[in-house]
């Protein structure tokens, strides 16, 4: 006995092909999930584990500037886990394409001199960058 390929109900002849289209739906979620995941769990960190100081008048900033430069305990100063000097800060920022109201925080150490601070400060002012800021912890009540 042959094979009927269509129901005996359709009067035009033949059923139409579908494409289900909610299992597609439902893997393109889990794969935007699963690239989510995967790429915060590459996202490294650029920066210098520190001790910050605390202080108590400091202002919570919601923006993270473009540029962080850190000074540790030693007084090495790093940015973005390389190790820099002032005169290669000042260089660096004016190289690199910056808008005008661009801001510049300072991470030091706890320990940190009071000279490789201001080594740094200078040199992002003779960068020409005005808006600079000192990262801290807030105070421990």
């Amino acid at each position: 006995m042959p094979v009927k390929l269509h129901s005996s109900s359709s009067d035009d002849g033949g059923d139409e092909a579908r494409i289900e289209v909610v299992p597609l739906i439902d893997i393109m979620f889990f794969l935007l999930a699963a690239f989510m995941l995967v790429s915060l769990s590459m996202t490294q960190l650029y920066r210098v584990p520190l001790r910050l100081p605390e202080a108590g008048s400091a202002v919570a900033q919601s923006q993270t500037p473009p540029v962080q430069i850190s000074v540790d305990a030693h007084g090495v100063i790093t940015w973005d886990r390389q190790v820099v000097t002032p005169s290669e800060i000042t260089a660096r920022l004016k190289r690199e394409n910056l808008p005008t109201d661009a801001r510049v925080l300072i991470s030091g150490d706890e320990e940190a001199r009071y000279k490789p601070m201001m080594a740094v400060l200078n040199a992002v002012r003779a960068a020409g960058i005005e808006k600079v800021g000192f990262e801290t912890k807030e105070a421990s009540p």
